[in-house]
């Protein structure tokens, strides 16, 4: 029971899925975020405590144990059951998890135990949605990038082949129109900003 990632035929080294990852960290983003967002519109730091306590023991069971068994990625595997697994190496996962760990202790000691609120678990907070998002949304393993600054030349099947592709095809060019569109439309919403926010500060009326 006790090991870290799967052996899969045609790859060298263990793997992990990383469907399932990317589902278990949209779960966990999920969750976090609504737990944040109870702390910040109405004081109760309830749900974070309890989401502290989950996210410890899945990281726990994740690192220590076996990442077969940790909660969130069993949840994970079967909301992408049915689509092809993509495997990339588990070595840089760990190290990403390893991470999460030690921000989920330092969360349990300040939050949990010592019953303290500060900018340190405010930035903790906030270093874990950033994680959890970019894994999710974009499929960018944030840590898995700090291994490769460490471990470079043993980074083998990153997310996306990062560390294998040097050339970019012609579908994944960004162009100076491109470009010039995003910073359009940004010039475009600040000045809808300006421009209307006086309208757009009167509370809604009811409809009936």
């Amino acid at each position: 029971m006790k090991q870290f990632g799967e052996t899969v035929e045609g790859y060298s080294i263990p793997v992990l899925n990383e469907r399932e990852i990317r589902a278990a960290a949209g779960v966990l983003f999920l969750f976090v975020f609504m737990a944040i967002q109870r702390v910040i519109y109405t004081g109760d730091f309830l749900m974070i405590k309890y989401f502290v306590l989950i996210f410890l023991s899945d990281f726990i069971v994740r690192v220590l144990i076996n990442p077969k068994y940790a909660l969130t990625l069993i949840i994970g595997r079967m909301i992408v059951s049915k689509q092809t697994p993509e495997y990339v190496g588990a070595a840089p996962k760990k190290f990403a998890w390893i991470i999460g760990l030690v921000l989920a202790v330092t969360m349990l000691v300040l939050l949990v135990i010592m019953n303290t609120k500060s900018p340190v678990t405010g930035i903790i907070c906030l270093i874990c949605q950033i994680f959890l998002f970019f894994e999710s949304a974009f499929g960018i393993c944030l840590g898995c990038i700090f291994y490769n600054w460490f471990y470079k030349d043993k980074a083998q099947h990153c997310p996306g082949e990062v560390c294998e592709r040097k050339d970019k095809q012609p579908i994944q060019r960004v162009s100076w129109t491109q470009v010039l569109i995003v910073a359009a439309f940004v010039a475009l919403a600040v000045v809808t900003l300006i421009m209307c926010k006086a309208n757009f500060n009167h509370p809604p009326v009811n409809l009936f």
